[in-house]
């Protein structure tokens, strides 16, 4: 049955449509049940027109135990599983599945797809161990926090350009304080690499003097390879903070960079179509200068970072506290 016919006749619509069926027979109009069961019409007509290819509720497709060659003739399965015992025995023995398909689509001349072999190579127990992914970096989960000043809480983040002369993305890795919404420092280039972002925390320490600050630093990432690598984590084991990284599929607990990020796109790669890579350096150079410096924000009372952060260090604000 075809990807289409598949999903009319999933799991989720089988059992709806085995009740229209059953009312339908009792003489209720079509229409009607069709319409409370919420199935398209085209559902239930095809299964009049083809009742050889719909199967019975919760059976699932009869497998036929063959499969043909490009001359159109029946190879049976215990005949394929006869060539995968020849293949592994061979120089080919640490083939895994894929590869094993190939060989029997360019030898034998099969039509057949990489799902059936690996359901035969299950069968006959082949199958080679499954490697398991294992972090050797430890993993800090980002936690539910309070700041109320700044150099508590940087997120970091890397974030995609697109220079149109030239056909090729660029890099833009930025730290932002959650609390004054300053980009600290930021890391532009061809490549972005674990010694970037490196490069970028430090230019970031030196920048606010974290050295010298009694609490500790948290910085926030998510879990990109360069934040993953034990590069970084060396690095933050030795340098004053402490690196934490938002769980799997959560950028709400990034929302401050990926905010930046939204302005950045909308505000300054939207207006311009960069032809070469120092053109558009030079424009993300002089568009965090603006909002960093002038451009006002309504979470900080419609100051810049800069100038919020001045007015709060000289107590002419009160600071805002913020959950994260």
């Amino acid at each position: 049955m075809g990807t289409k016919h598949s999903q009319r006749f999933g799991k989720k619509k089988a059992p709806r449509l085995e009740t229209a069926l059953t009312w339908i027979e009792r003489g209720y109009p079509v229409r009607t049940v069709l319409r409370i069961c919420d199935l398209p019409r085209s559902t239930y007509y095809y299964r009049l027109q083809h009742p050889d290819r719909c199967h019975p509720k919760g059976k699932g497709r009869p497998i036929p135990g063959y499969s043909y060659d490009k001359s159109g003739n029946v190879v049976l399965d215990a005949r394929i599983k006869g060539w995968l015992r020849v293949l592994i025995k061979g120089p080919n023995a640490a083939f895994g599945y894929r590869k094993l398909t190939i060989l029997l689509r360019r030898k034998y001349q099969l039509v057949i797809n990489k799902k059936k072999i690996y359901r035969l190579c299950k069968e006959l127990q082949i199958l080679a161990p499954q490697r398991e992914a294992a972090n050797p970096v430890p993993k800090r989960i980002a936690n539910n926090r309070v700041v109320d000043g700044p150099n508590q809480l940087w997120q970091l983040d890397i974030k995609y350009g697109y220079v149109a002369g030239q056909r090729r993305h660029f890099y833009l890795a930025s730290i932002i304080d959650v609390f004054d919404r300053a980009i600290i420092s930021y890391h532009r280039g061809k490549a972005c690499n674990t010694n970037d972002i490196i490069t970028v925390v430090q230019k970031a320490i030196l920048k606010r003097d974290i050295n010298e600050q009694a609490h500790k630093l948290v910085v926030r990432t998510d879990n990109g390879p360069q934040f993953i690598s034990k590069a970084f984590y060396t690095y933050c084991e030795q340098a004053p903070l402490e690196h934490e990284r938002i769980p799997n599929r959560s950028p709400n607990k990034n929302a401050y960079i990926e905010s930046f990020h939204s302005i950045l796109e909308r505000e300054c790669y939207q207006r311009h179509c960069f032809e070469t890579y120092e053109e558009a350096f030079k424009e993300v150079d002089r568009f965090i200068r603006y909002y960093n410096q002038v451009r006002i924000h309504g979470s900080l009372q419609d100051w810049s970072p800069y100038e919020y952060l001045q007015m709060v260090l000289s107590e002419k604000l009160k600071p805002q506290k913020i959950a994260v």
